[in-house]
């Protein structure tokens, strides 16, 4: 992954191993809550550093039970089952007071080598053919800068940018400035922007936050620009779902869920 090291990274580590969020990792709904996609990629950070590389992570399932405040998280994963084939963990995100945030559980695959295998033929978006544009969701409920700041955004030419489904690509920073990522942690910001990309009424109209991010992957993506397919199904019942297929450079490579809670403002 080819990632600008003069770009802000989500988040520094504090003197007892808590990880404090930078400006990047603030979300658009409170001036003192993470946007989950960072705190997304540090429990797969987690979850790989228990599991190792020899098996690629497949599945990533978060739970968001409460805010994830900027001032600081710890998370702690362990394994629940590893075989030859698989492995998974259960992994917990407190805060500093060791209120329980959010939990996760990860399944990872042994990766192997069998050569040609005979796959979908889908083609996903092109990079070679955007245009600069703005972060979807054009409001904040606050006016520090944010998630929305610190990503690069681009769009397919002639592609939509107003309410609806929509396509975008997305290029953020590093977890932490001084580590390289994995792949898969990279993927973890844009995979729970679905609900903000495809919003179908502005944020002064209706709020659209997720309580949880279920991600499928069956490759690793290979570049650090990454695209999300993506489109939100809202019910008067206040329950929607954002549905994304997640492509980098080479097409698709997975596919993101968001259960979404609506409410209108004030």
């Amino acid at each position: 992954m080819d990632f600008d090291l003069s770009r802000e990274a989500y988040f520094h580590l504090g003197p007892d191993g808590a990880f404090i969020g930078n400006d990047a990792a603030r979300g658009p709904w409170s001036a003192d809550h993470c946007h989950a996609g960072p705190v997304a990629g540090l429990i797969v950070r987690a979850a790989e550093t228990e599991v190792g590389q020899e098996k690629m992570l497949a599945r990533l399932t978060v739970d968001l039970l409460r805010p994830l405040p900027l001032a600081g998280l710890r998370v702690a994963a362990e394994t629940t089952r590893h075989t030859r084939t698989l492995a998974t963990t259960r992994v917990t995100v407190h805060d500093l007071d060791d209120a329980l945030c959010a939990t996760a559980t990860t399944m990872h695959l042994v990766r192997k080598d069998l050569g040609d295998v005979p796959n979908a033929p889908v083609a996903g978006p092109s990079v070679d053919d955007v245009v600069d544009g703005p972060f979807p969701i054009r409001e904040m409920r606050h006016d520090l800068p944010g998630f929305a700041h610190y990503s690069d955004i681009a769009y397919p030419r002639g592609g939509n940018q107003q309410a609806g489904p929509k396509t975008v690509w997305m290029r953020t920073p590093r977890l932490l400035q001084d580590e390289q990522q994995s792949p898969i942690q990279s993927l973890c910001p844009i995979a729970d922007c679905g609900n903000g990309i495809s919003w179908n009424a502005p944020v002064s109209e209706m709020g659209f936050m997720n309580t949880d991010l279920s991600v499928h992957i069956h490759r690793e993506p290979v570049s650090d620009w990454l695209a999300s397919e993506s489109v939100s199904y809202w019910q008067p019942s206040g329950i929607g779902m954002s549905q994304s297929v997640l492509h980098d450079t080479q097409g698709p490579f997975g596919t993101a869920l968001q259960t979404l809670v609506l409410f209108p403002p004030g």
